[in-house]
């Protein structure tokens, strides 16, 4: 079965200042074992970064950056995207196309915006999805605790279901590449 890792929004205005995300440091942490693991099995690392005008994310802003430890490559593939899901409007499903990768590896930020919707809409596509457990991470919303959102999500969509592709929540040390 052909996979890929998609590590979404690991971007600087995500990791420091007002908008870090909870617990980021083990999460990075957890992100570069994955990547590490998955460019060792010739899995395609695919790093994918949120742009939007006038904001911290605006494109070459400092925020856009990736994070400070994330590791990257020259192999890393990169996307571009201006909505939450990496899908929409991007060059994603041509560089992964569904009948050569199976299985799609998400992690990254935010668990409740665009970790959301890219594990979605992968589903839809008819990707078999795996969420990395512990490699994804959000802010508290006023109403919820990020633990709680992420908690929240994990069990949501490991009980998402459809006719095509399938969706498996496991902690980093369960995928296999």
């Amino acid at each position: 079965m052909s996979s890929a890792l998609l590590i979404i929004d690991v971007q600087q205005a995500l990791c420091s200042g007002q908008y870090q995300c909870f617990d980021i440091r083990r999460v990075i942490d957890t992100i570069n074992q994955l990547s590490r693991r998955a460019r060792k099995a010739s899995v395609p690392v695919v790093l994918i970064q949120y742009e939007e005008k006038d904001s911290p994310l605006a494109h070459g802003a400092e925020g856009w950056q990736l994070a400070d430890g994330l590791l990257t490559t020259g192999q890393d593939l990169r996307i571009r995207k201006t909505t939450t899901d990496s899908f929409y409007r991007t060059e994603l499903g041509k560089l992964l196309p569904g009948e050569d990768f199976e299985r799609l590896i998400i992690c990254g930020l935010q668990t409740d915006y665009c970790v959301n919707a890219t594990v979605r809409q992968a589903h839809q596509l008819g990707y078999d999805v795996v969420l990395v457990a512990d490699a994804h991470s959000t802010l508290d919303n006023g109403n919820m605790s990020a633990e709680d959102i992420i908690a929240e999500h994990n069990k949501d969509l490991a009980h998402l279901t459809g006719a095509t592709g399938r969706i498996d929540v496991k902690p980093a040390t369960e995928v296999i590449f």
